[in-house]
């Protein structure tokens, strides 16, 4: 017996508590934030670098330049989305966030607020490397709940459904089932996060644990982004996000496979 006819998308992307109507992406979002910082304050005091204040002050700095680089990454890599509606790119609870600006503006910020502290950038990297993708795997729920960014149809019993609208908009009949490629993310993101807890002991040369978060998270998301069928800049076959992921994926792992020559190969 089958478990799941199909997997349902929600009918509303608002969250209802109470009197409260909250932006289900927006909110989504917020509880990846609020769970990251959580994990990777805990870590830092327990690693006897920091406390939890200072990841606070870090994120404080670090979470809304992402956003930005995250929304402008977006916004410059599909901008024909916006030439005609410029007014789209403040349009963020309606989604848009590209992963590769957040990470690249946001982490930097905050390596550099972390930086003010005292605190070393090899460990504020270690510190941060799971926390990264538990942020990921709950922010992912954000498209469920706007009905966007599925994959490819399927027949799999947990083929996504969305809005008629959705699926005309998408080019498919009415009933056709689509690859739920956000839950498969989510959960990706949420086992690569244990995955790094567990070897993190393990890891001995400093910040390198960030660098398996990275390798870890691009070799996914290459072949998750092959299945879904959003409108994306491509070249040679590939959307833009799995040229990105190869390239990021080379890097990380050229580095893991480079022999260790000194105690510490990241900067203070």
């Amino acid at each position: 017996m089958m478990l799941f006819a199909s997997f349902p998308s929600p009918s509303s992307g608002a969250l209802e508590l109470g009197p409260l109507k909250l932006n289900a992406y927006g909110a989504m979002i917020a509880l990846g934030v609020i769970a990251a910082v959580s994990l990777a304050g805990r870590r830092l005091e327990k690693r006897g670098t920091g406390t939890r204040d200072d990841m606070s002050a870090i994120a404080l700095w670090g979470v809304p330049t992402g956003v930005i680089g995250a929304r402008l990454y977006h916004v410059i890599t599909d901008w024909q989305l916006f030439r005609d509606h410029p007014e789209r790119i403040i349009q963020i609870w309606k989604g848009g966030l590209g992963i590769w600006g957040g990470i690249a503006v946001g982490v930097v910020v905050g390596l550099w607020e972390g930086k003010r502290r005292g605190i070393s950038v090899a460990e504020l990297l270690t510190c941060v490397a799971p926390a990264l993708p538990l942020a990921q795997s709950i922010g992912r729920w954000g498209n469920w709940f706007n009905q966007e960014l599925f994959g490819r149809p399927t027949t799999l019993p947990w083929g996504l459904e969305v809005s008629n609208f959705h699926t005309k908009e998408a080019g498919y009949p009415v009933g056709t089932l689509f690859h739920p490629t956000f839950l498969y993310e989510s959960l990706w993101c949420l086992a690569l996060a244990i995955f790094l807890l567990l070897i993190d002991k393990k890891v001995r040369r400093p910040g390198y644990l960030f660098v398996y978060y990275t390798a870890g998270y691009t070799l996914f998301r290459f072949f998750n982004e092959g299945l879904r069928i959003d409108p994306a800049n491509s070249a040679g076959g590939l959307r833009l996000n799995q040229w990105v992921s190869l390239v990021v994926f080379a890097v990380s792992v050229g580095v893991l496979l480079k022999p260790q020559r000194t105690q510490s190969e990241l900067p203070a």
